[in-house]
């Protein structure tokens, strides 16, 4: 799959003032896969580590911020001896490891050759507690999920997209309804990567949004994670009150189309 940010980070690897690098962005829109993918292009070496899954990982910056220790546990962990010059560190879902993103800033400062990419969901990142983030010490990306040019040269319509991004009018104006079609399946199919990736390969509709509804019940059920339990149902009922207020003509959030009875204090 082609994605425009990969280009972002070759950018990143070349740069001279290069930092620990955080690529943000909600669930399922191809972080790792991003990552993944980019350390196999541009390096030769690849050591990933993911922090939600392994609880010795979580507790890697516990005790101190030696950087030493800490490459020391990765070479453990990974089985693989780190070459600073070749070699991509993937911190995956860093915000689950207390001190992951405060770590970052050491690294910067003490050991500027190692080449870092930490990723994890928006919110996630967003809302740590009990950490200092690392303000000045970190480069950011933010991956979204595919736009339309992304998605039109994922389907076969490369050359299509490169007259778009040549502003090459009269060229396009010829190709105006195919277009249309295609910007109407964009439409119904959007952009997030697993999704499109089905469709590219198997051309179901159908199966496209079963697997449009999979992630969408993945996302209300990580309400939990990030607020209170009191608040959940509440934050539930706005959930599934969206799509009806985004298509007025009026833009005004309605809270009484929430619930009868519904008050701005109750759900702003």
């Amino acid at each position: 799959m082609q994605r425009l940010l990969l280009n972002e980070l070759n950018i990143w690897k070349n740069a001279k003032n290069r930092k620990p690098l955080i690529i943000q962005g909600a669930r399922q829109v191809g972080k790792t896969w991003l990552m993944k993918t980019f350390g196999e292009k541009a390096f030769t070496q690849v050591i990933y580590l993911n922090f939600e899954s392994s609880e010795r990982l979580k507790n890697l910056f516990v005790a101190d911020f030696n950087i030493k220790r800490i490459l020391s546990v990765i070479e453990i962990e990974s089985g693989k001896k780190i070459d600073a010059e070749n070699c991509l560190l993937i911190f995956d879902e860093v915000q689950e490891a207390e001190k992951g993103l405060t770590a970052l800033k050491y690294f910067y400062e003490q050991a500027p050759e190692y080449f870092i990419i930490a990723a994890g969901s928006l919110l996630g990142v967003s809302l740590q507690k009990n950490n200092s983030f690392p303000v000045g010490k970190v480069d950011f990306l933010q991956l979204f999920p595919l736009s339309f040019m992304e998605f039109l040269k994922n389907t076969g319509e490369q050359m299509l997209a490169q007259e778009i991004e040549n502003k090459n009018w009269e060229v396009i104006t010829t190709f105006h309804e195919k277009l249309v079609e295609k910007l109407r399946l964009y439409y119904f199919i959007g952009g997030m990567p697993e999704v499109v990736s089905n469709y590219i390969d198997h051309k179901n509709l159908d199966t496209v949004r079963s697997i449009q509804q999979k992630i969408l019940a993945g996302y209300e059920n990580d309400f939990a994670k990030h607020a209170p339990n009191e608040i959940v149902p509440r934050i539930r009922l706005v959930w599934n009150a969206l799509i009806s207020q985004l298509a007025k003509e009026n833009k005004k959030f309605i809270y009484g189309q929430i619930k009868k009875g519904a008050r701005a204090k109750d759900f702003e």
